[in-house]
């Protein structure tokens, strides 16, 4: 044995240094890398070996829980693919604007095709919904629909990443709510839960038992913050009843405006309640018959004061900007005011008959106004009727309000079908230019007259040379709502006739790839309805 003992091995240059001396170069920093280029790429080597070898391994995460079963039914495999094409249409769509062309726009089937799956009762396939979960992320129209879709594995896999947190904020954070069965479960959820599970509980709750619900939120009313008190509060719209008008009194003291004026809102929805009294009371001083020479009218003097007993039931005294004080709590007065008042106020006066009486002192519009509110927070359709007046009459010179948001809150009053036959009367008599608003209120697919009427109008725009491009936002609404069995019915639209001389240049091209899309869009929406028809 040779008594040489040979050298400790040096140790090597740190990374920060070897990064360094790549960076410049060896021939300027050869600190680290004897034998240049070749010998600073060994210590590398030598280095990445040296901490991998030295690496301690994590310590294992726990397993998550394996995913829920869903029951329901799977998707036809030529639903599945066209899901599929959706959702990658999606993500390779890239928001790009410019002219649409002829081909139909998936994106704005997503919605369609969800609704039909949820009313069918599929489930969603596991290997499409990060996908899926990805484009409800993305638009918050999709996500209702979406996670009706998604089902308990959606809320599983959500619970998962961060980035689908949305998911959980209005359900029970994946967990399946207890039934009313169980009271213990319920009161330890409502006592423990998070915010988003109270909610759900709550309105769970509320749908099966209103006066259970009730008093499950009475029960911690007191220790509420204001923020949650009025979402709380908010669900008591479904199934609102008598039985609820001793909380919502109380609640006209709340410490918070807002839970004060919501619950003074859900008292006036119910015509028997000791606040619709009371404000039917004010309304009754400020508006009454008249006399305009010979003829009945409506004569009003609005309040001069807003007292504090107005304030506790619901009325805010500072109005808007550009509003009068007086005019202002007249329409609240009104607006909270039951409907039934009114007939007996006037000799049995129809609400109709009511609406057509003019109004002394240029009151009217303010009065018609509140009216339209009170009928569409009391849900009565002979007085939306009434203020609707006949679809032929100009909306300026209408009984009730010009306002297209108002008109389409009353129109919501109405059966489905009467409510698309007013609009197809609209467009008929004032066309499509003021139309837009009011037809996002017609159930889907269009009713035939509805439907026949918008393409009449639309043929007729495109007739008289008018810029395509102004009716844009109604032809979207016909490629997602008219009924596809409309689309052999225009094909004689899709060709491009001869351009009248006034007309703007190209229009007629723009107009013929528009019938274009919307037939080729309709053809494509039955094909994803038959795709969906259980086998």
């Amino acid at each position: 044995m040779s008594g040489t003992i040979n050298p400790a091995p040096s140790a090597p240059a740190p990374w920060e240094e070897l990064v360094t001396t790549a960076l410049l170069g060896t021939d300027r920093r050869p600190a680290g890398a004897d034998g240049g280029p070749a010998g600073l790429l060994d210590a590398a080597a030598l280095h990445t070996v040296r901490r991998r070898a030295g690496l301690l391994p994590a310590t294992p995460a726990a397993r998550p829980e394996p995913a829920p079963v869903d029951p329901r039914p799977a998707l036809p495999p030529a639903a599945r693919r066209r899901l599929a094409q959706l959702l990658a249409d999606r993500s390779a769509a890239g928001g790009s604007g410019g002219r649409r062309g002829t081909a139909p726009d998936l994106t704005e089937l997503i919605p369609q095709w969800l609704a039909t799956a949820n009313r069918q009762g599929f489930r969603a396939p596991a290997a499409l919904l990060p996908a899926l979960l990805d484009a409800a992320r993305a638009r918050t129209d999709l996500r209702p629909l979406a996670m009706v879709f998604a089902g308990p594995r959606g809320l599983w896999l959500a619970g998962l990443n961060p980035e689908w947190k949305f998911a959980l904020r209005g359900s029970s954070g994946g967990s399946s709510l207890p039934g009313t069965a169980e009271p213990e479960a319920v009161a330890r959820l409502w006592e423990e839960g998070l915010f988003a599970e109270r909610v759900a509980l709550l309105a769970a709750v509320r749908a099966h038992d209103p006066a259970e619900a009730l008093a499950l939120l009475a029960s911690t009313w007191s220790t509420e913050r204001a923020e949650d008190r009025l979402m709380f509060l908010d669900s008591l719209r479904t199934g609102l009843s008598p039985l609820d008008e001793p909380f919502l009194e109380q609640a006209l003291s709340d410490r918070s405006r807002n839970v004060r004026s919501t619950a003074a809102e859900l008292l006036s929805a119910l015509p028997e309640s000791a606040l619709a009294g009371r404000m039917a009371s004010r309304a009754l001083s400020c508006v009454s018959p008249g006399l305009t020479g010979d003829e009945a009218s409506v004569a009003v003097e609005a309040p001069h004061e807003c007292d504090a007993s107005m304030e506790r039931d619901g009325v805010v005294a500072v109005p808007p900007s550009g509003r009068g004080e007086r005019s202002w709590w007249l329409g609240q007065l009104v607006e909270a005011t039951p409907l039934a008042t009114w007939p007996a106020r006037f000799a049995g006066r129809t609400a109709r008959e009511l609406v057509a009486l003019p109004v002394a002192d240029g009151w009217a519009e303010e009065l018609h106004a509140a009216w339209c509110r009170a009928a569409v927070r009391q849900r009565d359709p002979e007085w939306a009727r009434a203020l609707l007046g006949t679809p032929s009459a100009p909306p300026s010179n209408g009984p009730g309000t010009a306002s297209l948001a108002e008109r389409s809150k009353l129109l919501g009053i109405l059966p489905a079908a009467e409510r698309a036959g007013w609009v197809a009367g609209f467009i008929a008599a004032h066309g499509l230019s003021e139309a837009f608003q009011i037809l996002g209120v017609c159930p889907t697919p269009w009713a035939e007259p509805l439907g026949r009427a918008v393409v009449d109008a639309l043929d007729i725009a495109r007739d008289a040379g008018s810029y395509p491009w102004s009716f844009s936002g109604v032809m979207g609404l016909a490629e997602r709502c008219l009924n596809p069995a409309e689309a052999d019915h225009l094909e004689v639209l899709t060709t491009t006739p001869d351009e009248p001389e006034d007309a703007s240049p190209g229009a007629n091209g723009y107009w013929s790839e528009a019938f274009q899309r919307l037939v080729s869009t309709l053809r494509l929406r039955a094909a994803m309805d038959s795709e969906l028809i259980p086998a």
